[in-house]
C-alpha cells in the first residue's frame, strides 16, 4: 500500500496516432490515479530503439503521481494497462512494435518487485536516455531502488545532457 507522500512514475510513449495529443491526454487521465496534482516533465521526440525497421518517432515523458492510500504496485500497474487498452493499444504481436500509448511503471517509492508480471523499479530505466531525460526535469534527485546514483547523475553518465 502506499506511504503517504511516496511517488511513483510512469513513463509514457506514443508512437501511433497523434503521439503529442495522447501523450498529453494520457497525463490529464493519470490526474485520477493521484491524491495531488500530477507532475508532468516535457514532451520529447525520439527515435526508436530496438523497434521494427521503419518504426516512427516517439514522443516520451515521465509523469509522478502521489498514489492513493490503498494503491499497490500491482493495483497501479493493472490501471495503467487498462488506461492502454482504452487508448486504443493491442496485445503485442512483435517485439516493440509501433503503439498508440504505452506506460510503464518505472517506480512505486521505494517498493521492489520480481514477479512474472511485475519488475520493479523498472529493470532498463537507469539506462534509458528517454526515461531518464525527462524523469530528471520532474526529480532529479531520485535514487531509484537499487541503484547508487541519482536520475541527474545517471543521465549525466549516460552523456545525456543534464
Amino acid at each position: 500500500m502506499a506511504a503517504a507522500g511516496q511517488l511513483a512514475y510512469i513513463a509514457l510513449g506514443s508512437n501511433l496516432g497523434s503521439p503529442h495529443a495522447s501523450v498529453l491526454r494520457a497525463m490529464d487521465r493519470l490526474q485520477a490515479f493521484s491524491d495531488r496534482p500530477v507532475l508532468r516533465s516535457s514532451l520529447y521526440e525520439t527515435d526508436p530503439m530496438d523497434c521494427p525497421p521503419g518504426s516512427p518517432k516517439f514522443v516520451n515523458a515521465v509523469a509522478g503521481l502521489v498514489p492513493r492510500a490503498d494503491e499497490t504496485p500491482e493495483s497501479l500497474l493493472k490501471k495503467l494497462h487498462g488506461l492502454e487498452r482504452e487508448f486504443g493499444r493491442q496485445p503485442k504481436r512483435v517485439h516493440n512494435e509501433a503503439r498508440p500509448l504505452d506506460l510503464d511503471l518505472i517506480a512505486f517509492g521505494e517498493e521492489v518487485r520480481n514477479t512474472p508480471d511485475l519488475l520493479l523499479p523498472h529493470p532498463r530505466a537507469h539506462m534509458r536516455r528517454f526515461v531518464l531525460e525527462p524523469l530528471a526535469e520532474i526529480a532529479p534527485d531520485l535514487i531509484l531502488p537499487g541503484q547508487t546514483q541519482n536520475v541527474r547523475e545517471l543521465l549525466w553518465k549516460s552523456g545525456a545532457r543534464a
